[in-house]
Formats: C-alpha cells, sequence, structure tokens
C-alpha cells in the first residue's frame, strides 16, 4: 500500500479546516438568522401584548360606558314611573275636583229645601197655634218629590239586613244611590218598568247586575214606600198636585205593623221581570 505524500495530507488538512471554517460561518449565519428571526418574534408579542392592553381598555371603559347607561336607563325608567304616577294623582285630583263640585251642588240643593222645610215648619207651627185641634190636615201638604227621596236615602245608608222599596217608576231609583248600600243588604223594589224603553232597559241592567237587588214591575205608580229592616217605615201617597203628598214616617213597631200589609201588598202584586 502506498503511503500518501506529506504535501497531499497537508492539503487535504487545510481543505479540511477551511471546509470546517465554511460550516461554522454557516452555523454563525443560521445563529443570527435565528436570533434575527427570535428579535422579531419578540417584537410581535410586544406588539401583540400592547394590542391586548389596548383592547383591555377598551373594554374596561366598554364596561363603564354601559354601566352608565344602564343607571340612565334606570334612572329613565323610575322617571316614567314617577311620571306615571303623577298621572295617575293627577287623574285622582280631578276626579276629587268633580265629586267637590256635585257635593257642593248638592249642598246648594240640600239649603234650598231646608230652606223650604223652614217656611213649611213655621206654616205650620201657625197653623197649629190657629187651631186647638190635635188632629193636622195635610190635604194640601206641601211635600215634594225630591224630599221624599232625600229621605229614602237616608233611611237606606243605614240598613243592616234588609229593605222594601216601591216608587213609581225604575228612573226614581237614581236618586237612592242603591250603589252605596251595603251589598249584604237584601233589596226588594217595586215599580213601573217597560223594557222597551231605553233608558229603563240600561238601568233594569244594572240594576240586575247587583246579587242583593230583586227588582218586580209594579204599574201602581201611586206611592213611595221604604221599610228598613222591619224597624222603620216610611210611606208618601201622591196627591192630585206633584207637590202634595201625605207622609208617615215612623219607627213605632205597632204602626210599622199595620202599614207593612201595604207595602208587602205592592210587592205581592208585581210581577216577575
Amino acid at each position: 500500500m502506498e503511503q500518501e505524500d506529506p504535501v497531499s495530507k497537508i492539503k487535504t488538512l487545510y481543505n479540511t479546516i477551511n471546509n470546517l471554517k465554511d460550516s461554522l460561518n454557516l452555523k454563525d449565519d443560521q445563529v443570527s438568522t435565528m436570533q434575527s428571526t427570535l428579535n422579531l418574534k419578540d417584537e410581535q408579542v410586544k406588539s401583540l401584548e400592547n394590542s391586548l392592553k389596548l383592547k383591555e381598555e377598551k373594554i374596561t371603559a366598554l364596561e363603564k360606558t354601559v354601566a352608565l347607561k344602564e343607571e340612565e336607563l334606570k334612572a329613565a325608567s323610575e322617571s316614567k314611573v314617577d311620571e306615571e304616577i303623577i298621572i295617575e294623582k293627577e287623574k285622582k285630583i280631578e276626579d276629587l275636583q268633580k265629586e267637590i263640585e256635585l257635593l257642593n251642588e248638592e249642598l246648594n240643593k240640600a239649603d234650598e229645601e231646608i230652606e223650604h222645610l223652614e217656611i213649611e215648619c213655621e206654616k205650620l207651627k201657625e197653623t197649629n197655634a190657629n187651631s186647638s185641634d190635635a188632629i193636622v190636615d195635610f190635604s194640601n201638604s206641601k211635600v215634594i218629590k225630591s224630599e221624599i227621596l232625600n229621605k229614602m236615602r237616608e233611611i237606606l245608608q243605614s240598613a243592616i239586613s234588609s229593605i222594601t222599596i216601591v216608587v213609581p217608576n225604575i228612573t226614581d231609583l237614581q236618586d237612592l244611590y242603591l250603589y252605596e248600600v251595603r251589598s249584604s243588604v237584601s233589596i226588594k223594589i217595586s215599580c213601573e218598568i217597560n223594557p222597551g224603553v231605553e233608558e229603563n232597559a240600561e238601568l233594569l241592567d244594572e240594576y240586575e247586575s247587583l246579587d242583593n237587588i230583586t227588582l218586580r214591575n209594579f204599574t201602581g205608580g201611586d206611592r213611595y214606600v221604604i221599610m228598613r229592616d222591619g224597624e222603620e217605615l216610611l210611606f208618601a201617597i201622591m196627591g192630585e198636585k206633584d207637590d202634595n203628598h201625605l207622609v208617615l214616617h215612623t219607627t213605632d213597631p205597632s204602626h210599622i205593623r199595620f202599614l207593612s200589609s201595604i207595602t208587602v201588598e205592592a210587592w205581592l202584586r208585581s210581577r216577575k221581570i
């Protein structure tokens, strides 16, 4: 086997060294490239972190905005409720003012009626003073329809269990305010009812909707009667003139027992509707 020439060995070694240098330079380039890539990645990461931080700040700002809007909506909602309450209270005030006006009208009417009654009382006093007879002649007594209905309404308010009423027509019941009577009070009514008349039909529907009221058709049309709990009785007979009624008001049990048959007679003569 031939031995390699020393010069050739040196050349081969030299080439190997050069190759190693080239390889090292390549590695250095690769490391440099990787370092640059890492630096770029670090910059990208920092950029992403900054972007995330900005987004978090935006989210925080939006959350604050949403919270503020919710408070505004809540305040607006509460303000709306307050406005509705104010409107409701204004309506109640308006209704109360109307009621006050009606009451004032009733008071004025009552004042006129009181004045009229005082005049009648004075006349009766003069009649009694000029007469030695204990029996009073009521042939020309001045008692008008509204006075009778007012007294009937007054008696109604103190009812506990039962009421019997007789009036000429169903329209007369409007002045008695039957809706104000307690629902536990049983009310029997005899009066003329013509279902063919629109007003009569409407009133009939209204009163029949109340469970404690029973109506019958009575065509007598000559009396106003109210008996309360079998303890109080008002009986008024219509005269020839509109302002002439013979009126009897009593709480005497004997009087009531005697006159109750006339009250019952009107109910028995009435027809179911």
